[in-house]
């Protein structure tokens, strides 16, 4: 069908390029205005009394909008800026306009389903067509080799399952222009990080990277780490790093806003692997590729369970509701030094290395046992990447209530800071202030100074090196 004039609703696809919901209405449109909404219910507190989204991710969104304009008035075109809740304001705003169709991307989980289907409803309800498109994941929804119910629950079943019997389906290519309705003109400004109640967060010249958000500065990391660095040939021996811009990709912040497609990532890596070189590292990104699929499948198949304390297993965990261990170790203040670190890189920048967060989640939920489900609401206000199925899904594999075949999966902190931070570079990049501790060693507990050891605060207990001190001594 043919129609006169519709709306490209933006959501987590802040992309021209493979954007299935804009190539089919560029292909079935003779007028395409795109549009993008701030839904005020992304900047109100979430259930745990947290901010939904945070300052660093609110200004990674705002930039990637801005440059997502930008990208569109290149084409000929521009990008309406709506206010207020979509599924009322897209509605009326397609009713003023003429509309007669509005394409987007489909999401997985409750908060967004219920938005595409209150606007699909109050849609028909005024004669608009709504048009849906599975495009956030690398393997396509109608190529898996399973049907959702009966999706794998372990991880290493699904990826063979797949890489065996699906295919990657090829990119869809950036339009070269886009009929944009020139009467309409340009409608809406971005809003300040003020006026969504957020404050602009001080760039730290500590941060692996300086993450700005947008599909422009997206393909430039792709292309800085592939092809002009060469840092994915040896991306599984340095992934689990701590400090520095390139011992891991760090396409996530892209990839959660959609500045990035997977597929685009997939393709570069198989041209990388034609032109420069095939090896295990090569393969292993394009591994984590697949276990981002993985946990949005997964949310697909098991619905609100992912948001439940007994994740989507049965059994029940007496968990507990300490909020003064959580405050500290959110604060980063727990005595315990390589978790501080974690915790006040991610406070201070909106990032932390996949290794850092399995083991500040794995303290969280194993030794102070406490709501696994704080913790995922902790990160989902500070992460700039964050990613509701890779988040949810994550920390139910940590904590024992998720995908995670070993239920007891437990990690020695201590052991995992001699691993991998064998000089303590990492914590004294991130809790200088040991470093004035005389005689202080982060690797041996016993050094501990006997003022820090005997410092006001709750003390874990003897299986643990270090008491939770104040925060007159580590703040």
């Amino acid at each position: 069908m043919k129609y006169k004039r519709a709306i490209v609703w933006f959501r987590n696809d802040l992309r021209l390029h493979d954007n299935e919901a804009l190539t089919k209405a560029l292909q079935q449109t003779d007028e395409v205005i795109p549009v993008y909404c701030y839904d005020p219910r992304s900047y109100q507190k979430t259930p745990f009394n947290l901010e939904k989204t945070g300052s660093f991710r609110a200004k990674f969104v705002n930039e990637s909008v801005l440059d997502l304009r930008g990208s569109l008035q290149a084409k000929a075109a521009d990008l309406v800026i709506l206010n207020g809740h979509p599924e009322k304001v897209m509605v009326e705003f397609a009713e003023q306009h003429q509309v007669e169709a509005i394409y987007f991307s489909q999401e997985v989980t409750t908060e967004e389903q219920t938005v595409e289907k209150s606007l699909e409803k109050n849609s028909w309800a005024k004669g608009i067509a709504t048009q849906g498109y599975w495009q956030a994941t690398l393997f396509h929804l109608d190529d898996l080799p399973f049907p959702i119910p009966q999706l794998p629950e372990v991880f290493t079943a699904f990826r063979k399952g797949c890489e065996k019997l699906s295919i990657v389906r090829q990119v869809l290519p950036t339009p070269d222009r886009i009929p944009y309705p020139t009467a309409i003109g340009s409608i809406g400004e971005i809003p300040s990080l003020e006026e969504l109640g957020r404050e602009n967060p001080v760039e730290n010249e500590r941060s692996v990277l300086s993450f700005k958000g947008g599909e422009t500065q997206g393909l430039q990391r792709v292309a800085h780490y592939l092809w002009e660095t060469d840092s994915i040939a040896e991306y599984k021996q340095t992934r689990n790093g701590l400090l520095g811009a390139n011992y891991s990709s760090k396409f996530s912040p892209w990839l959660s806003v959609g500045a990035l497609s997977p597929r685009w990532i997939y393709s570069e890596i198989r041209n990388y692997e034609k032109e420069v070189e095939k090896n295990d590292s090569t393969y292993w990104l394009i591994f984590e590729l697949i276990w981002r699929d993985y946990f949005r499948f997964i949310c697909k198949k098991h619905g609100n369970k992912i948001f439940q304390l007994s994740g989507i297993q049965s059994d029940t965990i007496s968990w507990k509701q300490d909020e003064d261990a959580f405050q500290a170790w959110a604060a980063g203040i727990t005595g315990i030094p390589f978790i501080d670190a974690n915790m006040r890189e991610l406070n201070q920048t909106g990032f932390m290395s996949n290794r850092g967060r399995q083991l500040v989640a794995s303290f969280l939920t194993n030794d102070l046992q406490i709501d696994w489900r704080w913790g995922a609401a902790y990160f989902e206000s500070k992460l700039i990447d964050y990613d509701v199925c890779s988040n949810w899904g994550n920390w139910m594999y940590v904590a024992g209530v998720g995908n995670d075949p070993r239920k007891d999966r437990y990690f020695n902190i201590l052991l995992q800071a001699k691993n991998y931070d064998k000089k303590g570079d990492y914590v004294r990049t991130w809790i200088p202030e040991l470093a004035k501790l005389p005689g202080f060693d982060i690797h041996q507990p016993e050094s501990l100074s006997e003022k820090m050891r005997n410092s006001k605060g709750v003390h874990l207990g003897d299986n643990y090196p270090f008491p939770i001190v104040s925060f007159e001594n580590w703040s």
